[in-house]
């Protein structure tokens, strides 16, 4: 690699930068290890910003636009998108609220819905932060595992609502749609059964949809508030992942229209969270971003299909589904028998490693997300970010193989 772009690569964001571009930057994902390491563990995509979100950041600064937010632009420009891309004409303006980024909005919320020691039910394995948060909180959680398939098991999700219903006042559903770290992309069919689910146990839902502009193939999202009987659900949306911004903060908070009242409560010190420019590149990114995401898309596809081969090639015992979604993919290393050593307590720690996490850092240089943190499940796993040039995916990958053969050397 070498740090001319080519006329494929201009259409291409992921691979715009060389690897010594990449490791000029400073943010958690090329800091969080030292020089040598691959890093392809946290949620940070290795892409210039599409260009519509530069200039509206440019402009802005060159303005001295650098206040406080105000107005309805970003729930204006999400409100066209979802009407665009996910045929959902349903996000009305005003049952939403801008806060300072998806968690600490399901946080805001979770204090709206629930009181400390109430039940927050999740889908195990799923996102790190989801436990930490919640605990953090006073809120209990409880595992719904996935099933084999790494679907949403209906009938353990049926016992989970049971289950936290008999012992909570007020339980909440906390869903990841599509869901971090499997990729999974939930049908109509799936997100009909979960609404019917929640409203025989009388359970709240709260959907993070922060992956929701990352369906890749024949995928298609469905907001969950565009299936009948979510009105007094909520969803969280940002462009943070799709457009990777997120050290620019801004999310979106949507209320169907029963829970329009629950939003109304958030308290007004919520809205002085997010920063002015993240809500202005935010807007800029649901507005105008659309075919740099496409671009993005086509470029995923690729590295998708690419990783198919490289794991097929080089790590055929390890288990894999295709993700529909996001650029992550959960990688099941237990044939690999890694697992020595203790695994720290508890899940939400994302620089935690264990197990095969441990190992491929250790020995082939490679900084992948370890699946004990995800919850239940996860122990044994690793999660992936293919988001990357499609050399350092290969590298990656070649690394790991060439780690696990019983005379090995180190890595230039």
């Amino acid at each position: 690699m070498n740090g001319a772009p080519t006329t494929a690569s201009a259409t291409n964001p992921l691979t715009q930068l060389s690897l010594p571009e990449l490791r000029r930057r400073t943010s958690m994902k090329w800091r969080a290890h030292p020089a040598d390491v691959l890093p392809l563990w946290v949620a940070e995509m290795d892409v210039l910003l599409a260009p519509p979100v530069a200039a509206a950041l440019t402009d802005a600064i060159a303005r001295g636009d650098t206040g406080y937010p105000v107005g309805t632009a970003y729930a204006e420009a999400v409100s066209a998108f979802a009407a665009d891309r996910w045929g959902w004409h349903g996000l009305a303006v005003e049952r939403t609220a801008v806060v300072p980024d998806v968690m600490m909005g399901i946080v805001e919320l979770l204090r709206l819905l629930t009181e400390p020691g109430d039940v927050v039910v999740v889908c195990a394995p799923v996102y790190p932060p989801f436990y930490a948060f919640v605990t953090h909180a006073d809120r209990r959680i409880l595992e719904a595992p996935l099933g084999p398939d790494r679907r949403i098991d209906m009938d353990a999700l049926d016992e989970a609502f049971a289950q936290a219903s008999a012992v909570s006042a007020r339980p909440v559903f906390l869903m990841s749609n599509p869901h971090n770290p499997t990729g999974v992309v939930h049908t109509r069919a799936e997100l009909e059964a979960i609404a019917g689910l929640a409203a025989r146990h009388d359970i709240r839902v709260i959907s993070d949809e922060i992956h929701a502009p990352l369906t890749l193939g024949e995928s298609r999202f469905t907001p969950y508030l565009s299936i009948d009987g979510t009105g007094d659900a909520f969803a969280m949306l940002s462009a943070s992942k799709a457009w990777n911004l997120a050290g620019i903060k801004a999310a979106l908070a949507v209320a169907g229209p029963g829970a329009a009242a629950d939003l109304a409560r958030l308290p007004e010190e919520v809205s002085h969270g997010p920063s002015h420019l993240g809500v202005i590149a935010h807007t800029a990114a649901f507005r105008e971003g659309g075919d740099w995401l496409d671009q993005l898309l086509t470029g995923l596809t690729g590295n998708r299909v690419l990783l198919d081969a490289l794991l097929a090639e080089h790590l055929p015992t390890v288990g894999y589904i295709r993700p529909e979604g996001t650029y992550l993919a959960w990688l099941d290393c237990t044939p690999l028998h890694l697992d020595d050593g203790p695994i720290p307590d508890g899940p939400g720690i994302v620089t935690d490693l264990a197990g095969p996490a441990r190992y491929f850092l250790d020995h082939a240089r490679v900084a992948l997300s370890s699946g004990h943190v995800f919850g239940t499940g996860g122990a044994g796993h690793v999660r992936i970010n293919f988001a990357t040039h499609p050399d350092i995916l290969t590298a990656a990958i070649t690394r790991m193989a060439y780690a696990l053969r019983p005379q090995k050397g180190s890595f230039d």
